[in-house]
């Protein structure tokens, strides 16, 4: 799968950058879905829409310290945490030893066609280029099983910012990318999903957040 030709450049500053502030990133949101009772609940909508299609094998991309593939176990799926930076897959096996992570890009999933029953990306998008989100959305859709549920969480706004500092003062090159519901049910839909489910909401997760829930269209 093509994924651009500057691909490299901002797959590895968003590498080198997590791997910089893997312990502290951890620190700062382990407890933050204690204060998000909204995303609480549509976590276990996801769950119970897992659960209704037979169940199997769920993934957490870009889980980083791994606090949703936690929650995703505990809601009864059979949940596997994926990041691009070794030092997060690291903290999270050290978080919950008990769980699945592996390494891995959003990129390329090392997953075969139709091998999940549902996937989450939660808030992880940020840092994927407009020009390569279809490609990631298609990707996701390859690895999903048809009708399978397919969780987004995402920072609700316009434009890009470059971070150059992260959690706990460490130094970081990552652009964070903001994004409107309009212009992500639209690439859903051209990637083969359809929209279930989408709102704003503020909350401990992100001064303005949004969620989509969608399923993958076709057989």
């Amino acid at each position: 799968m093509g994924i651009g030709p500057d691909a490299g450049s901002w797959l590895e500053d968003t590498r080198t950058s997590y791997d910089a502030v893997a312990a502290s990133y951890a620190d700062q949101v382990r407890d933050l879905l204690d204060e998000t009772p909204v995303e609480r609940a549509v976590l276990a909508l996801f769950a119970e829409q897992v659960s209704a299609g037979g169940g199997g094998l769920v993934a957490d991309v870009g889980c980083g310290p791994g606090r949703i593939t936690a929650c995703l176990s505990q809601l009864g799926t059979d949940a596997l945490g994926i990041d691009l930076s070794p030092r997060m897959i690291d903290v999270a096996r050290r978080d919950h030893p008990g769980l699945r992570f592996e390494l891995g890009s959003m990129t390329e999933l090392g997953l075969g066609d139709g091998s999940l029953a549902g996937l989450v990306a939660w808030y992880s998008l940020i840092h994927i280029p407009d020009d390569e989100i279809g490609s990631v959305l298609r990707h996701f859709r390859r690895v999903l099983r048809p009708g399978g549920p397919l969780l987004l969480g995402f920072h609700v706004g316009d434009g890009s910012k470059l971070k150059t500092q992260g959690y706990g003062g460490h130094p970081m090159k990552v652009h964070a990318h903001r994004r409107r519901h309009s212009q992500m049910t639209a690439w859903l839909k051209a990637a083969g999903f359809t929209v279930e489910v989408q709102r704003v909401l503020t909350s401990a997760e992100s001064t303005l957040g949004g969620i989509i829930l969608g399923r993958r269209d076709g057989n």
